[in-house]
């Protein structure tokens, strides 16, 4: 396997100024223990494609050249059901089309859940997103970020990542001495896993995260339809109405909690395409209401 935590630097276009790999914990990774497992990395064309067994979390930052840059930054959560991360297809080509926007894109390889490798794998990509949100936070004006603008991103079962970041921010799972604010600043959920409930969760992510024998208070817990709050980020979504994967109840049940608290919100519902239906899209094409939502809320020109 190719080291892939190491630090490095690659001039990749034009557009981008560079693309900076680092190890998202600087010190012990916390709720870990001794493990024995290896990470998978599976690639396509030379391109890292898929991971599985993710033990060692690391952030690939993306930023716009100088010039271009608007402040804006989002990290970026892969789905895979908490059983891998979709890298390319949901992270790579997503940072890639955000920075010719000017926007910094940050891709999160987050740990996933394994009582093999975390003393409590329930809050194990938590951590992850908390410790990537407080990275970027802290390093907003060496990377021409502004702090205020520092948003995330999921996909699928890296959408309840996400939104479990965006409505769990006021406790922090992770050393946090500076008290560095958690809390992103906007959210953006693409078909994503929002609840564990028996009715409309997506079973292979709750069983994956929390086990085959979830308290009914860990699944009340991680339903983030349920822990949306007035405080709750600005939050845009998309998803189709035929996923037979992850059912469309989640965002609609999402949205509906951010309507109640009168959070600012957007969601965009397709008819046909399923689960995963973006990625047969030039990015550009169904990312453009995303790009059109981020300027009218003043988050990016």
């Amino acid at each position: 396997m190719k080291q892939f935590a190491l630090i490095l630097f690659l001039i990749v276009s034009s557009n981008l100024e560079a693309q900076q790999l680092m190890d998202l914990y600087s010190e012990r990774i916390p709720n870990s223990k001794p493990y024995a497992m290896q990470e998978e990395v599976i690639e396509d064309n030379g391109r890292i494609s898929w991971l599985k067994n993710v033990s060692k979390p690391t952030l690939t930052c993306y930023h716009p050249n100088e010039e271009m840059a608007t402040g804006a930054a989002v990290i970026i959560c892969p789905g895979g059901g908490y059983s891998g991360e979709s890298y390319l297809r949901e992270g790579t080509l997503i940072a890639e089309t955000f920075v010719k926007k000017g926007i910094a894109a940050f891709i999160l390889k987050y740990r996933l859940p394994s009582d093999s490798i975390m003393i409590d794998k329930t809050i194990g990509p938590l951590q992850d997103a908390q410790q990537a949100i407080k990275t970027v936070r802290q390093n907003a004006t060496a990377w021409n970020i502004d702090p205020s603008k520092i948003g995330i991103m999921g996909f699928s079962a890296g959408g309840h990542l996400a939104s479990t970041a965006g409505t769990h921010f006021d406790k922090s799972y992770i050393p946090n001495e500076r008290q560095i604010s958690l809390r992103p600043d906007f959210m953006i959920l693409i078909y994503p896993v929002i609840s564990m409930t028996d009715e409309i969760g997506h079973l292979g992510s709750r069983q994956n995260l929390l086990g085959k024998s979830a308290t009914a208070m860990q699944k009340e817990m991680f339903s983030n339809e349920f822990q949306v709050s007035p405080n709750t980020p600005p939050t845009w979504i998309t998803h189709t109405g035929d996923d037979n994967v992850v059912p469309v109840e989640n965002s609609i049940r999402f949205y509906q909690a951010l309507i109640k608290n009168e959070v600012p919100s957007e969601m965009h519902l397709y008819p046909k395409g399923n689960h995963g239906f973006v990625l047969s899209l030039p990015t550009e094409e169904w990312m453009q209401p995303l790009f059109d939502w981020m300027s009218n809320s003043g988050i990016s020109p």
